[in-house]
């Protein structure tokens, strides 16, 4: 129901656009000469729709409860591939077509990714589900990778990108992992846990390392996305700057709570199963490969990344300087 409604609106500002230019081209409509008032109203109605697919606060509370339903592979084909189709498309038509309501309403934007960022972060210390705890953590995350779209700065776009990169594996190794212990205990109620270092070594091993990244740890894929991102905010908005820093503190707060919880609390618990298989080995493996080896060597994603980043956001503006 809610990507429903909210594709409905996409679906009416498509319309009308047709309406308004007799083409839905892209190539066409970045020459297009639409009114402040025509503009103003596309872009509320193309961001409210992907607002809904990122999500964004007040319309996040569809991600949560359809991960709780959806089984292991469903939980990393959502977190790892379709959130990032909202801000692509964002990415993709909302900054290049419509750059005065981009700049009119950018603290409208921030406001809602700011809330996004902590709202989110603080319900997540209130989950005692191991699948709601990281969706909730997955949807503060994109409310960085929305900002870093909107900053109109070509680090913060690059970071913003990079985060999506980051996102879609870190998330989908949590989730992965997340997915094993269900499969041992048929539970996925955070207290229920107790010292699986002790009988299930290598999945702690892992864990840790999906946390490290989930939080940024330098070395790893995330550092990279959020260290450009910070950097894009240095120059333009120390407050800015200054709340995303606690934003990320925050996030390593709820973190850490939920390794040690599961990890390490003693006393240790009555139901003790087996490490991880060679199967379940090999599917996690990769993903701790591309959390470091990006994470070591970004330029392999950055200098592919660059110059479609900077054709897409600025083209509209230049067509508008050169008109």
């Amino acid at each position: 129901m809610f990507t429903m409604v909210g594709s409905f609106f996409m679906m009416l500002a498509i319309f009308l656009i047709y309406l308004h230019e007799g083409s839905t081209d892209l190539l066409v409509l970045y020459y297009a000469d639409f009114g402040y008032n025509v503009q103003l109203l596309f872009w509320l109605c193309f961001f409210v729709s992907l607002a809904v697919k990122v999500p964004l606060f007040p319309v996040h509370i569809w991600l949560p409860e359809a991960h709780v339903e959806a089984p292991t592979v469903g939980s990393v084909i959502l977190a790892g591939v379709l959130l990032k189709m909202g801000t692509y498309g964002m990415f993709r038509f909302v900054c290049p077509l419509f750059s005065f309501a981009n700049y009119f309403l950018n603290p409208f934007v921030f406001i809602f990714c700011f809330l996004s960022i902590y709202y989110i972060s603080l319900v997540t210390f209130c989950q005692i589900d191991l699948k709601k705890l990281i969706a909730y953590s997955s949807i503060a995350h994109m409310g960085y990778v929305t900002m870093g779209l909107f900053t109109y700065n070509f680090q913060g776009v690059q970071g913003s990108i990079f985060l999506m990169i980051s996102h879609g594996v870190v998330s989908s190794l949590l989730f992965f992992l997340v997915g094993m212990l269900y499969d041992r205990y048929k539970t996925r109620i955070v207290f229920f846990y107790k010292s699986i270092h002790s009988y299930m070594p290598i999945f702690t091993l892992l864990f840790f390392f999906a946390t490290l990244a989930n939080i940024g740890f330098p070395g790893t894929v995330s550092f990279i996305g959020e260290f450009l991102l910070m950097f894009s905010f240095i120059g333009s908005s120390k407050i800015v700057f200054f709340f995303n820093a606690l934003g990320f503190f925050v996030s390593i707060t709820y973190a850490f709570w939920l390794y040690n919880r599961i990890s390490f609390l003693l006393p240790f618990s009555v139901f003790v199963f087996s490490d991880l298989s060679r199967r379940e080995f090999l599917v996690t493996f990769p993903l701790i490969v591309c959390i470091f080896f990006l994470g070591l060597f970004p330029s392999v994603l950055l200098d592919s990344m660059e110059p479609s980043s900077l054709n897409l956001l600025h083209l509209s503006n230049l067509l508008v300087n050169a008109l």
